[in-house]
């Protein structure tokens, strides 16, 4: 189901014990990327409402590319036009490359929320898949990323750091066992600005086609909104982007693309050369 179009009433659990001990410091932004504002003033980074003509979704990462562009992540599903149902990225509709996108500080379904800043939508996986003629099952179920180009006006208010976590290190490549500890930050419009429900921290259940996605339990569960924010491993790497809300056969499990098959994807197929990840400012601190 496509969390951006439907709803889940929030549920509550046991807090998790805290785990290992802090992490160390995130690796340095190579030279060519933008000079970004300090973590605790910016205005545009993961975890940030976006809203795509009244839809609205969470950031995940910050990426550039070879032109010194900054880009912030979420899911391609946030530009969809279809049905809640529609979640085949190889024939679902889709908003065109270019569409405007908000940076959204604040915004609850009580509360507008304020504009920080301005993009364009640069690269759809839906898209892409659509336009090569995809006939990858997995890909078309999983591969689900899309990525804004923020306004050059608007670059000075980004920072890549994930909230209350840190990071992100480095992209994962290695996937995930059952049983692994996940870290996420959701900004849905559905918990009316509470923060503290923000930070979630989860178990991975493993992987599920072929590597292309990460079904995961957490507390609390990502709902409507949170669709294509951040997953982080036990190390700080980027796991993933959150896609769908399940309902069977795992009740109230949520599907995580992976970031590394996605991104890979982008780079040998979209239009954004050199398109790579940038390490947060801040470092990894599995604590909740």
């Amino acid at each position: 189901m496509d969390l951006n179009r439907s709803f889940l009433t929030l549920s509550t659990a046991a807090a998790l014990a805290a785990t290992a001990a802090l992490a160390g410091p995130a690796t340095a932004a190579p030279a060519d990327v933008p000079a970004y504002a300090p973590a605790d003033t910016a205005q545009i980074h993961p975890g940030v409402q976006m809203y795509t003509e009244g839809a609205q979704c969470t950031a995940n990462f910050v990426y550039t590319d070879g032109s010194g562009a900054t880009y912030v992540g979420y899911a391609a599903h946030c530009a969809g036009t279809g049905e809640a149902t529609d979640t085949n990225g190889c024939d679902a509709a889709s908003l065109p490359l270019g569409t405007r996108v908000s940076f959204v500080e604040g915004g609850s379904l009580a509360t507008e929320g304020t504009t920080v800043g301005q993009g364009t939508l640069a690269y759809s996986s839906w898209l892409t898949m659509q336009q090569r003629g995809e006939t990858d099952e997995n890909a078309c179920a999983y591969n689900d990323l899309a990525l804004v180009e923020v306004d050059a006006g608007d670059v000075a208010k980004v920072n890549p750091s994930v909230p209350f976590w840190g990071g992100p290190v480095a992209v994962n490549t290695t996937g995930t066992a059952a049983g692994d500890t996940v870290y996420s930050y959701g900004s849905s419009s559905l918990r009316a600005g509470v923060e503290a429900l923000s930070p979630k921290v989860g178990t991975s259940l493993g992987v599920e086609g072929e590597g292309w996605s990460h079904p995961v339990y957490t507390v609390t569960p990502g709902v409507p909104g949170d669709s294509g924010s951040a997953f982080l491993d036990a190390e700080g790497n980027a796991l993933g982007t959150l896609s769908t809300l399940a309902l069977a056969p795992l009740a109230g499990s949520n599907g995580v693309g992976d970031l590394s098959h996605e991104l890979s994807y982008a780079q040998q197929h979209g239009p954004l050369a050199g398109l790579r990840l940038v390490p947060g400012t801040e470092p990894f601190s599995p604590v909740l």
